[in-house]
């Protein structure tokens, strides 16, 4: 097949469509009212402003990983999650990322099109940042979608 007759692959609009819903279902953690006490309100950003108040959770990086085949269609999709605290010791932060691993994992988040499959937790993480004298939590989570039948 020469350049001018290949087809442009479908996929690419679609991942991110999915990327965009399931980003969407986690906006669920908005909800919870353990969550929001412990963040002392509902202080969950996509990008947090410079006057958010202490502590809060943004979103982080995405990946989506298309592993359709010739008969079905599913993505693998890396969410991370980042917790930002100023409390003295890290159990603050480790409170907040432990109310959203249990409110996220293993969880069945609706998405426009697509089942989710499995949403599990990969990998976690909470650090002092010595420069900025602040608390900072990761979690990483994996979904696994395929569409809907």
């Amino acid at each position: 097949m020469s350049p001018r007759t290949a087809k442009p692959r479908p996929a690419a609009p679609r991942r991110v469509r999915l990327l965009i819903a399931t980003r969407k279902g986690l906006w669920t953690l908005t909800g919870d009212a353990t969550l929001t006490g412990l963040l002392g309100g509902a202080r969950i950003y996509d990008h947090a402003p410079a006057s958010a108040a202490f502590p809060y959770v943004t979103f982080g990086r995405t990946s989506v990983f298309d592993w359709s085949t010739g008969t079905e269609s599913g993505t693998e999709q890396l969410l991370s999650l980042h917790v930002w605290s100023k409390a003295k010791g890290k159990s603050e932060a480790l409170q907040i990322m432990e109310r959203a691993r249990a409110l996220l994992e293993g969880q069945n988040l609706t998405l426009d099109g697509h089942h989710l499959v499995n949403l599990t937790l990969e990998f976690s993480e909470a650090r002092h940042d010595e420069d900025l004298a602040i608390y900072h939590g990761l979690l990483r989570f994996r979904a696994v979608t395929e569409a809907a039948a």
